[in-house]
């Protein structure tokens, strides 16, 4: 990490509450500068690629009116429909474990608010996004429309499928949890490929790392966590 990023964020951090002269846009610039320095970065997410796309990307733009206060704090917020959006340090971690090139094509399964495919279209050449929950997917497409994010591909459609149009994937994110990994999402995984889930049959998952290397899989747990489950067209969970 650059020295000129700490030094940067360290001077907003100490300017916040220096005056009252600041909009309500600069407000949420400082709190997006202490989500970074607390949640990021203080609990060891250390790729730049991530540090800037979370600096960048507006997380307060991603949430309901209501709840815009609360965008930066150290937790999920609801979006509607059952749905939340989750923990920033969370997308973070995840985002982390995909690692990648700049140039590759990225699966996200569970778009919800639309923040963590900003986050990916921040890194990755393409994003391909698919979203269960029509009124979820119409806001989402709406907000990075409105970003103007041309690398972003929205999709309604049941994410235990994937996209087999366009696969294979060289990453593939998952934010909702089912009991057990769904195949088609392995086969859409290219060689080489990393696989970002969470997984488990109790309320507590288990956030795993799956690799494709010369057509086997390896596997590693690295965190508990807790998502909102993966369900199929008539609600069922998977």
């Amino acid at each position: 990490m650059k020295l000129s990023f700490v030094f940067g964020l360290l001077f907003v951090m100490i300017g916040v509450n220096t005056g009252k002269e600041g909009s309500q846009q600069m407000d949420y610039k400082a709190q997006r500068k202490k989500m970074l320095a607390d949640q990021i970065i203080g609990r060891g997410i250390t790729d730049t690629d991530v540090i800037n796309a979370m600096d960048k990307v507006e997380r307060h733009l991603f949430v309901p009116s209501h709840f815009r206060m609360y965008a930066y704090n150290d937790r999920p917020l609801p979006i509607g429909q059952g749905q939340t959006i989750s923990q920033p340090y969370i997308v973070g971690l995840m985002v982390q474990l995909l690692g990648g090139e700049p140039d590759d094509r990225i699966l996200e399964i569970g778009t919800g608010s639309g923040y963590e495919a900003a986050i990916l279209a921040e890194i990755y050449s393409e994003v391909y996004t698919i979203e269960i929950v029509a009124a979820l997917k119409k806001r989402a497409t709406f907000v990075l429309d409105s970003l103007a994010y041309k690398n972003v591909h929205v999709r309604l459609g049941d994410g235990y499928l994937g996209w087999p149009e366009e696969a294979p994937f060289d990453g593939i994110i998952v934010s909702c949890s089912p009991v057990d990994i769904p195949p088609p999402l392995i086969d859409q995984l290219a060689e080489g490929g990393k696989l970002i889930i969470p997984v488990g049959k109790t309320n507590v998952k288990q956030l795993v790392v799956i690799k494709k290397k010369k057509g086997k899989l390896s596997k590693r747990s690295v965190i508990p966590v807790r998502f909102v489950p993966m369900v199929d067209e008539k609600g069922n969970a998977y």
